[in-house]
């Protein structure tokens, strides 16, 4: 089973570099284009927007295909995208870029987790989300940082080098994955589940969880400009030790999540994330309680999507592909938001990007509440859980 999730954990690595280096190269990237930080960062706040929107389409057209031609395409459209943004010198043609860029990236993270869910037993099914997962998380680990570092003279290089990644992983996955057939789902199947107030309920907690996260993540570059003094490669080991904790956080979850309640898990998780972003302010003021803070906020939001994942699955394991692709499509609404509200929290209320952290906890303490106020609901058997459209219910031709 390894040697299948292998290439899929490659092509969310080479999604999740992309999402999140843009951060790293804010700065760069507005002064080249000529715009303001805010400004800037509304191209994180578009992609993410454009993948959370795109995903339920280009599922719903992709979905007769076998799982390894789906992800082939979409990772073709990843590639271009970023071929497009590597040679992009204006404000309008990167934006348009990432656009193009997002549309493919939203279709891999949901076809690569729906992939990852048919493949593995249901008793590993939890280690099998976090090592696909890992892929992402990985990307936060030392695709950000060394994207940072690479794009440091240049930023387009940097996405010279995310086009490379995207290419190997579709590589990986022609030679390495089997052809894995799911019930194909019409666009109004992949969005029937809204209709439940279950899946709804358990949406909101993903979206609100990363609004809180990207509030503060989207300007995480100017937000530590006076903890590192402007020096690249103090923001660069800031990066590295926020992205080290992602990946511990996603590892462990994926272990917890097959031993204990999902929803508990949660709850820490959420718990710990509002507790490190309200101490934003006293905890950057020098580096060794900033790189402390780091790990324990990226610890905190490495383990909050897979205990998500389990739990959607949970309500309707044969749906699982449907699900997966709105959680998907809520996490990125999340990203977006929180990239939009940062921006407008700079711009209107003039605070500065080092103070969002406390804004940005309050946000993630809401969707601990919410979470909290909805679980028992969430948990209860529903004899209306979404169910996929009817189709071959073979799960794979290996």
């Amino acid at each position: 089973m390894l040697t299948r999730l292998l290439p899929l954990a490659a092509a969310t690595f080479a999604v999740g570099t992309d999402s999140y280096v843009i951060a790293g190269l804010l700065p760069s990237i507005a002064a080249d284009l000529r715009v303001s930080t805010p400004a800037a960062g509304q191209l994180v706040t578009v992609f993410a927007l454009t993948m959370a929107l795109s995903a339920p389409v280009m599922g719903a057209l992709t979905s007769a295909l076998n799982r390894r031609s789906a992800l082939l395409i979409a990772l073709a459209v990843f590639v271009i995208g970023n071929v497009v943004t590597a040679l992009g010198t204006s404000y309008g043609v990167v934006m348009v870029s990432r656009i193009v860029t997002a549309v493919g990236a939203g279709t891999i993270t949901a076809a690569a987790s729906s992939t990852a869910a048919a493949i593995a037993p249901p008793e590993r099914r939890g280690r099998a989300l976090a090592l696909v997962l890992g892929g992402l998380t990985l990307a936060t680990a030392l695709g950000l940082p060394l994207g940072t570092v690479i794009g440091r003279s240049d930023w387009h290089v940097t996405l010279w080098a995310v086009a490379g990644i995207g290419l190997l992983a579709a590589v990986g996955i022609a030679v390495g994955l089997p052809e894995v057939r799911l019930p194909a789902a019409s666009l109004p199947d992949r969005l029937r589940p809204l209709g439940q107030g279950r899946v709804l309920a358990l949406l909101a907690v993903t979206s609100l969880a990363f609004l809180g996260a990207y509030t503060l993540y989207t300007y995480i570059g100017p937000a530590l400009r006076d903890t590192t003094g402007g020096n690249e490669s103090l923001l660069t080991l800031i990066l590295l030790a926020w992205g080290v904790g992602v990946l511990a956080g996603n590892i462990t979850a994926g272990r917890l999540v097959d031993r204990h309640d999902s929803a508990r898990v949660l709850t820490g998780a959420l718990a710990l994330a509002a507790l490190a972003l309200v101490l934003t302010p006293p905890a950057i003021r020098a580096l060794a309680p900033t790189l402390v803070w780091a790990v324990v906020w990226g610890v905190a939001l490495g383990v909050v999507v897979v205990p998500q994942q389990h739990r959607l699955i949970s309500l309707s394991p044969a749906a699982a592909p449907v699900l997966l692709g709105l959680n998907s499509s809520a996490l990125y609404i999340g990203i977006a938001l929180g990239g939009g509200f940062g921006g407008l929290a700079q711009e209107w209320f003039g605070l500065a990007p080092a103070e969002l952290g406390p804004a940005a906890a309050g946000v993630t303490a809401v969707a601990l509440l919410w979470h909290l106020g909805t679980t028992r609901r969430t948990n209860a058997p529903d004899p209306a859980a979404p169910e996929p459209a009817t189709a071959d219910p073979q799960r794979s031709e290996a």
